[in-house]
């Protein structure tokens, strides 16, 4: 149970992967750039990202 404690803190800490990137890219129709930066900027609360992602393309 303490393994799979450290795996998701791991997560938490460790960089966007392009496949979360795309993923986001896809779903709120920024660039996987953009999406890399939201997620570098907001964490790994998805939720957040995704909000603040459709946030910034509404803005744009």
């Amino acid at each position: 149970m303490a393994e799979k404690r450290n795996a998701m803190a791991d997560r938490k800490k460790r960089e966007p992967d392009d496949e979360e990137a795309l993923r986001l890219a896809e779903t709120t129709d920024v660039s996987p750039n953009q999406a890399k930066d939201l997620m570098h900027k907001h964490g790994k609360d998805s939720a957040k990202v995704e909000k603040e992602a459709k946030n910034f393309k509404a803005e744009g």
